[in-house]
């Protein structure tokens, strides 16, 4: 496991604010007490829930070009036929993953294919597992081709507590399945909008890996 380049900043900032707490705790409080012992509990476990956030797990994906593998760490929210206004302009099966801030939150390419579309899109942040912040919250959205011609739109989410995506894909991109997509901080959610011709291999509430579990698999 390492840290995620996006997380250094966060991470000296979370340390710096440890360090000032520790010093103040015993500036204004100077006698040893209960107090310490709490405070210096509470500044741990906050800090090293923000290392562990950033964290990218060291996870070996299987390349298997017939499938579409999580993008996401989390739980299965929705599975639903929906229609896309945004881009297909057809129905679509919408598949939803949502990560509470306990999962990891660097997202991954499902497939290998070329990137169509990557566009950013200020939005609200309403909680993730919310059915409107599909269309309503921060995200970004990227459309993959596969090389079967079929299409498959990523849409990575802000949440509630989420307040910056950050994603690398550009227009025309190549892309390897279970490479980096990027990182959505602090509780997100990230949706596929598969053809209605994917078989679905995830059940609701499923949790599930990015890199490891199976969503779908082309037809």
């Amino acid at each position: 496991m390492k840290i995620h380049k996006e997380g250094y900043l966060s991470i000296i900032i979370a340390g710096l604010f440890v360090i000032l707490a520790v010093f103040a705790t015993y500036y204004f409080f100077p006698e040893q007490s209960i107090l310490h012992c709490i405070t210096a509990s509470i500044i741990s476990v906050l800090f090293l829930l923000i290392v562990r956030f950033f964290r990218v797990p060291n996870r070996r994906v299987e390349l298997d070009e017939n499938a579409i593998i999580s993008a996401a760490d989390g739980t299965v929210v929705a599975i639903e036929e929906i229609f896309d206004k945004e881009y297909f302009k057809e129905k679509r099966i919408q598949v939803s993953v949502f990560m509470s801030p306990l999962n990891v939150h660097v997202n991954f390419y499902p497939f290998s294919g070329i990137i169509k579309k990557a566009i950013h899109k200020p939005g609200k942040h309403m909680p993730a597992y919310m059915p409107k912040s599909s269309m309503e919250n921060e995200q970004s959205s990227i459309v993959i081709e596969h090389k079967n011609k079929q299409k498959v739109l990523v849409r990575q989410i802000a949440g509630m507590m989420a307040r910056r995506i950050v994603f690398y894909s550009k227009a025309k991109q190549k892309v390897i399945q279970g490479e980096q997509i990027g990182i959505i901080k602090f509780g997100s959610r990230v949706d596929l909008l598969l053809p209605l011709s994917a078989k679905i291999n995830v059940k609701l509430q499923q949790k599930v890996k990015a890199k490891l579990d199976v969503i779908a698999y082309f037809e």
